[in-house]
């Protein structure tokens, strides 16, 4: 049987108000910063995930996941072209996990106070789109030697460069945020990339040493670590692999 976990930030769901499903595996991945939104705002949601078995630990290859594939073969992820994660709304489906976080951010309010706003918002979350490929490729070097130095060279120089980089394209503001007066999808896309327990990289410590010179980034990392819902949800959480 699919592992359903129905999450609730508080409170019962209004008769007008549209009921959530998301859809993905028993794990973080792509999947976590759409629960992270659901969490922050007090959203009641239904927390579906598909359970996963590798014959070879953390070998994709071997990876066994029934339920998926009967879902899948039976077309129930259509909408989502048979992949996962997978947002029900009121029924109706939404693929593509920044497809899904975009449009929570701005069902439950994450995406500033104007379109300037929100579109700066968009952009820093691209940032990080970018950010992820550069580490990724320096973690796909095959030789072993090379990969640890690349990804050392990547922890050290390259990540501390692109956040000066990336906090010289902050809009100005007051703070603590990244962008206008409250905490946006950008925020929590960047604390997840860099600071979240079992987030985006493999060395928190890296990466969170990286953005302490960013004084701007840093303020945001800070104030997002703050909020109690937010880091009550990474301690209940159940822990996975990825």
């Amino acid at each position: 049987m699919s592992l359903f976990q129905c999450c609730s930030g508080g409170g019962n769901v209004a008769p007008d108000m549209p009921t959530y499903r998301l859809t993905y595996f028993d794990a973080r991945g792509v999947g976590e910063i759409a629960r992270c939104l659901f969490v922050l705002a007090k959203m009641p949601y239904e927390d579906r995930r598909f359970p996963m078995s590798f014959g070879t630990p953390g070998d994709f290859s071997t990876i066994k996941r029934p339920e998926f594939d009967v879902a899948k073969a039976g077309g129930e992820l259509d909408a989502s072209l048979g992949k996962v994660p997978m947002l029900e709304v009121g029924g109706k489906k939404i693929g593509q996990s920044k497809a899904i976080e975009r449009f929570l951010a701005r069902e439950l309010g994450f995406v500033g106070a104007s379109n300037v706003e929100a579109a700066q918002i968009e952009q820093l979350c691209e940032t990080v789109i970018d950010f992820k490929a550069a580490y990724t490729k320096a973690k796909d070097v095959k030789d072993p030697e090379a990969k640890e130095k690349a990804v050392k060279k990547w922890f050290d120089e390259d990540l501390p460069a692109n956040m000066t980089l990336a906090e010289a394209s902050l809009p100005a503001g007051k703070g603590p945020f990244l962008v206008g007066s409250k905490v946006s999808l950008a925020d929590v896309v960047w604390y997840v990339f860099l600071a979240a327990p079992k987030g985006f990289v493999d060395n928190t410590e890296g990466a969170r040493a990286a953005f302490q010179k960013t004084p701007r980034m840093k303020a945001a990392m800070e104030a997002v670590e703050k909020i109690p819902e937010l880091q009550e949800w990474f301690k209940v959480r159940k822990d996975t692999m990825f």
